[in-house]
């Protein structure tokens, strides 16, 4: 059995009630240590402090909503990717925030993950932006979510999602489009 296949199966039976969370956390932590790895290679600050503040942050917000019991891959990682999402933007709307004097008490192991306001600007204004497009085109945003966030690869990504990977890469370039002119239109 494949290391992908073993971590579906782990899922499964957590969420059967076949094994306690205690067994499953090493699983999850090095999946989301991956993922926030990839995902902090996009910024300039190197400090594994800040990665492992990214993955204790998803972890924590995961385990939060663990009764959503995680039955495969692809459903782990949405949550994963929508955890990171959520992180990450909510640093930056905080980091922003800062920038135009508001009294934010400083979190000081996170303080490199945006590392300055025109990019804490444009991961808030593509967060407002993928959230409309998940209103119509949910498959489309989740591509966006996973490739972005996650840093998955298209094949990746068709894996986690089930798709081909030529349907990936339509819904990438058709979202960033749409991304793209959405946020430029909503600049000016």
């Amino acid at each position: 059995m494949d290391e992908r296949s073993h971590f579906t199966v782990v899922l499964q039976r957590f969420s059967e009630g076949k094994i306690k969370s205690e067994e499953l956390i090493p699983m999850i932590y090095d999946e989301l240590h991956i993922l926030a790895k990839s995902q902090r290679q996009k910024y300039s600050s190197t400090e594994t402090l800040n990665t492992t503040a990214l993955v204790h942050e998803a972890y924590l917000k995961m385990i939060d909503h663990s009764h959503q019991n995680w039955e495969t891959r692809s459903h782990f990682f949405s949550v994963a990717a929508k955890a990171m999402r959520s992180i990450l933007v909510d640093h930056a709307r905080m980091h922003s925030a800062k920038k135009r004097g508001g009294d934010q008490k400083p979190v000081e192991y996170k303080d490199h993950l945006i590392p300055d306001e025109d990019e804490a600007k444009e991961l808030i204004d593509l967060d407002e932006a993928l959230t409309r497009l998940e209103s119509f085109a949910e498959r489309q945003s989740k591509v966006i979510e996973l490739r972005f966030f996650c840093g998955f690869s298209i094949e990746e990504t068709a894996d986690i999602m089930s798709i081909s990977p030529a349907t990936v890469k339509r819904d990438w370039n058709m979202a960033r489009s749409w991304l793209y002119r959405e946020i430029k239109n909503s600049d000016i």
